[in-house]
């Protein structure tokens, strides 16, 4: 597995991480505990959760019990912000909250430290400055290593460099935002910011929520255990006619090259100049594998040229 540095930071993590947002809800501990297991196996260093994933701390609880001697092997990375109580009394990035919400996070993944912490989402009731001195803190008490942001635009991404700048704190190494072949929002003026202020990307979604798998047919139901069956709204969002067009033209130019719709989605990925890492989830030991082998395909200058032709872009 190759390993990249996290934006300009000295954080190495692997070129394909685990996204964690399954476990404790989706699937269950033992089905966890393999998926995590052969992720470890393959070289995979970068695990991905939050502390509301799961049903608000069953991945985070998950993790805690599965991970035992491997802990000081790997990136932990997880995040803060959204709601964990029915009452939504228990969310933002408030320095009250912050430093609670550490305290869980630490408490059930069952470490002294997180490598790796998010803001999961903008805090409109938070003055930034407030949030950032929190979290500058933690990495001051030595219960997290470093910093990122999750889903923030790209101005305030700009503003927490300058202000950090500023008050001489840690700012943020990395930003965990949506990006894949038929998403590419971000490249209009986060990837800029990000690129200028050396911050590396970790793209979730990176097929779509499945629609860059190859296994959903144009005009047919989805069935099983899939995405688009458990979430009409992801269905709803994800296949339309333009990108079920993307998709068609994106696989032919894979299958002329001997290579998967699947393959090409990560190889596209990891061409990307800021993306550190691909956080891919994952319900099955054998989704891991193909994920890892995924990233092997190298994309020459001229297929992503011909790549830009085939799906949209900022």
């Amino acid at each position: 597995m190759k390993s990249r540095n996290l934006g300009h930071s000295g954080l190495r993590v692997s070129l394909v991480g685990l996204g964690c947002n399954n476990f404790g809800g989706r699937i269950d501990l033992e089905a966890s505990r393999k998926v995590v297991h052969k992720a470890l196996d393959l070289g995979i260093t970068l695990l991905d959760t939050a502390d509301m994933y799961g049903n608000r701390g069953g991945s985070e609880t998950c993790l805690g019990q599965i991970l035992g001697d491997r802990r000081k092997d790997i990136v932990l990375a997880t995040k803060f912000g959204y709601p964990m109580d029915q009452a939504e009394t228990l969310k933002g990035a408030s320095r009250r909250y912050i430093m609670t919400a550490v305290e869980a996070s630490l408490k059930r993944l069952k470490t002294d430290w997180i490598d790796l912490y998010q803001i999961h989402r903008p805090d409109p009731l938070t003055p930034l400055e407030e949030t950032l001195r929190a979290m500058d803190d933690l990495v001051r008490q030595g219960k997290v290593r470093y910093l990122g942001c999750s889903n923030l635009p790209a101005w305030q991404v700009a503003h927490t460099k300058w202000a950090c700048r500023e008050a001489r704190l840690d700012s943020f190494v990395s930003c965990q935002d949506e990006y894949s072949l038929l998403v590419r929002g971000i490249e209009r003026e986060l990837v800029p910011a990000m690129q200028a202020y050396g911050m590396g990307l970790l793209p979730y979604f990176p097929l779509a929520s499945g629609l860059l798998t190859g296994k959903y047919t144009r005009g047919a139901p989805a069935g099983g255990d899939t995405r688009f069956a458990h979430w009409a709204h992801l269905a709803k969002r994800y296949l339309t006619d333009s990108n079920w067009d993307s998709v068609e033209r994106l696989s032919k130019f894979a299958a002329a090259r001997g290579h998967t719709l699947l393959e090409l989605a990560f190889g596209w990925l990891a061409a990307r100049a800021t993306v550190s890492s691909i956080i891919a989830g994952a319900t099955k030991p054998e989704q891991v594998e193909m994920n890892v082998k995924a990233v092997e395909w190298a994309l020459s200058h001229d297929d992503l040229t011909e790549i830009d032709t085939l799906a949209p872009h900022a």
